[in-house]
């Protein structure tokens, strides 16, 4: 059986899977709040409908880069944590790129003056899915180390 110690470092892990999170996703949702307001669309409705509410497209984009988020979050924050067991500085940094990447990405996709197929990333949304590559490497990278302890 192989013990391991973990680094002081790894309470970057913690803070950017916890706080860091938490912080960015009810950012994304004050957002969409915001666009509720703005473009009419009372709950219960998760999505504006077409043809019932006024400006839908412009409030389901919103909605739509807010939703993308929870998407990868769940596999995002358990490589960071796997990965940064042993990178623990490249794991957070990784994390948090994804995590800035998730707020450009409603921003651009928010955008009604952009293309839709491409909004998503002309304001910084690159970084999303960087961020998420980043975090499948360092968990691979970490996973590959523990397993040959």
């Amino acid at each position: 059986m192989t013990t391991m110690t973990l680094s002081p470092d790894y309470g970057l892990v913690i803070f950017s899977c916890s706080v860091s999170t938490f912080i960015v996703t009810q950012f994304l949702g004050g957002d969409v709040m915001k666009a509720r307001k703005a473009f009419d669309v009372p709950y219960p409705n998760l999505y504006a409908t077409p043809g019932f509410h006024k400006k839908a497209d412009e409030f389901n984009r919103v909605q739509r880069g807010h939703q993308s988020v929870f998407e990868s979050l769940t596999p995002a924050v358990a490589m960071c944590a796997a990965g940064g067991l042993i990178y623990p500085r490249l794991s957070s940094a990784f994390m948090h790129t994804y995590l800035m990447g998730s707020v450009l990405f409603l921003k651009g996709y928010a955008d009604v003056k952009l293309d839709v197929k491409n909004a998503r990333y002309k304001k910084g949304g690159v970084l999303k899915p960087i961020g998420l590559l980043g975090l499948l490497v360092t968990s691979g990278m970490a996973s590959w180390a523990v397993y040959k302890q």
